[in-house]
């Protein structure tokens, strides 16, 4: 029975880090936005972070369209690759018009 108990919680501990990884980062959104559009846009990602509110760029994010937002404001840039997608959305909302936070970008 400790035994069991045992590799239950070395297995959970396990999952616990693995998906860590998984979640966006804000901080990599941010380097992904600095390079992949900060020169297509011609400011940084703080006055792109600002132009919506919190709920705003969530609606945008779930709706499926960042990327065609974000190319909409800057029509210059390219359309981000996908894995960069929920990286670069968690930056924009915790960057938002009404989050309190300013970006060092």
């Amino acid at each position: 029975m400790r035994r069991l108990v045992q590799s239950v919680l070395v297995a959970l501990m396990a999952i616990g880090f693995l998906s860590t990884s998984a979640f966006a980062d804000m901080a990599k959104g941010q380097k992904i936005f600095v390079k992949e559009m900060k020169n297509a846009c011609g400011y940084s990602g703080g006055v792109m972070a600002k132009k919506y509110k919190q709920a705003e760029w969530k609606a945008i994010f779930d709706g499926g369209k960042l990327n065609d937002e974000l190319i909409k404001q800057c029509p210059s840039a390219k359309p981000l690759k996908e894995a960069y997608v929920e990286h670069v959305y968690d930056f924009l909302y915790n960057y938002a018009n009404d989050s309190g936070n300013v970006p060092s970008c």
